[in-house]
């Protein structure tokens, strides 16, 4: 599993997340991460809010329930092998 930091703005601090996977809903680019490598870790899905023109990716939490809901069920199908519970 791929370890990625990400800067946190509000804590003003570095985290470490996992990459489970990545896909593209609409254009846009989707990440599932988990803070553990552990069976029973949480896990977040991230949105690159970044532009076209940035050299670094800027991804924030997705919050939208029926944006989490649609890019979930993407996450389900490309790890069948995996149990996202809700």
């Amino acid at each position: 599993m791929e370890k990625i930091k990400f800067m946190s703005e509000e804590m003003n601090e570095e985290v470490d997340f996992y990459v489970l996977e990545q896909t593209k809903v609409g254009g846009v680019s989707y990440i599932l991460v988990t803070d553990s490598e552990e069976d029973d870790a949480e896990c977040l899905i991230l949105k690159d809010t970044s532009g076209e023109s940035q050299s670094e990716s800027i991804y924030e939490i997705v919050e939208d329930d029926v944006e989490l809901s649609a890019v979930l069920k993407v996450f389900e199908e490309l790890l069948e092998d995996v149990e996202i519970e809700r």
